[in-house]
């Protein structure tokens, strides 16, 4: 008897279905600069024009183990809004908005229903980062993975100008360090996190604590690019707080040679209630601040004398930028901190800072 793809466990018409459910999100996501539609073999992206000397910025990224919550909850449809997260909230340290993004998606058995909510997902957003969903790769693959299970990650490209890229060549000692709020613990830390939490139905804050974990990761890419918009040539660095927490990703804001140092208070910020019950679950409550956003998740180096506007533009405009699943996830709305200040070190730290404590110092 002959053997066809789907006896193997492929089954393409289940892939059609799918793709025509991407479609339908895709859609809202369409920009200025979009030449093609999904189902192309590739995508297109017009250049946007007026760029005196375009530089093309990227980042990539996954989910990672916070999916193993989505499967248990069986909830897939805010998942895709941390894919695309982690790479433009990357991309944008730069100063720069992402232009397209293109998702991967794989699994062992495909139902098109769940894949259709976690596009669903990426394309929400990819609507909060103004982008375009150009396009992506479904891949089933039987007997790599589990049934039931599935692996989401993706990247971004932005256009930038050279002239006007955040480099971090201008950071100095003085300067303010000011701190947007996190939703929680956005998408890392999540292997330590289902080391501490074995039962996702358990009540806390008024939902279940999984539901709380997979509030999803902020987007900060409107409220950023507006205020680069207004004080550009004040802002001198940034950080997106993701893996590593502070002391590994702090240190990256600065360029080579500058020898400075970060000081952060601890306590100038309210945290999310969540970091405290993982701390009370027996996470180290200094080993946090190395693993998780701690409730801040995106940090600017700005100049001194402007600072306290900036944090006032923030804090004015945040509710503007709020969208509908951060308010169906019950997430509080963006919150600007002034944090810390930058100082010169007092010898020198060399260049690779990353996870060095003398580099970032939490008092």
């Amino acid at each position: 008897m002959a053997v066809n793809y789907k006896d193997s466990g492929v089954d393409v018409e289940e892939g059609y279905n799918a793709v025509n459910e991407y479609k339908v999100h895709a859609k809202r996501t369409r920009i200025p600069g979009l030449l093609t539609d999904l189902g192309s073999f590739n995508g297109m992206f017009e250049v946007p024009k007026g760029i005196k000397n375009p530089v093309m910025v990227s980042g990539t990224d996954g989910v990672g183990t916070k999916l193993e919550i989505a499967f248990q909850l069986k909830k897939y449809d805010t998942v895709g809004i941390d894919c695309v997260a982690m790479s433009v909230n990357d991309i944008l340290c730069s100063g720069v908005q992402t232009s397209f993004f293109l998702d991967y998606v794989a699994c062992g058995k495909l139902d098109a229903k769940v894949a259709g909510q976690l596009v669903k997902g990426i394309a929400d957003g990819c609507v909060d980062t103004g982008c375009a969903l150009l396009g992506g790769e479904t891949a089933e693959m039987p007997g790599f993975y589990d049934e039931g299970k599935y692996d989401l990650a993706g990247f971004g490209v932005g256009v930038g100008d050279k002239e006007k890229m955040i480099t971090g060549e201008k950071i100095e000692a003085g300067d303010v360090l000011i701190g947007l709020s996190s939703t929680g613990c956005h998408s890392n830390g999540y292997s330590l996190v289902r080391k501490l939490v074995k039962d996702f139905n358990e009540p806390f804050a008024g939902k279940t604590i999984g539901e709380v974990l997979l509030t999803p990761t902020r987007i900060y890419v409107r409220p950023v690019i507006d205020v680069l918009s207004v004080f550009g040539e004040s802002v001198h660095g940034m950080v997106h707080i993701t893996g590593g927490g502070f002391y590994e990703n702090v240190p990256r804001m600065y360029a080579k040679g500058k020898n400075l140092v970060s000081v952060i208070k601890k306590d100038s910020w309210e945290k999310p209630a969540i970091f405290d019950e993982l701390i009370r679950r027996g996470a180290d409550s200094e080993g946090v601040w190395g693993t998780f956003n701690m409730g801040i998740g995106f940090i600017l180096a700005v100049k001194a004398s402007d600072a306290d506007a900036i944090i006032a533009r923030f804090n004015e405009k945040a509710a503007s930028f709020e969208t509908e699943p951060y308010k169906k996830a019950g997430a509080a709305p963006l919150k600007a901190y002034k944090i810390g200040h930058v100082e010169a070190a007092t010898k020198d730290l060399g260049d690779d800072l990353k996870g060095s404590h003398e580099a970032t110092k939490l008092i």
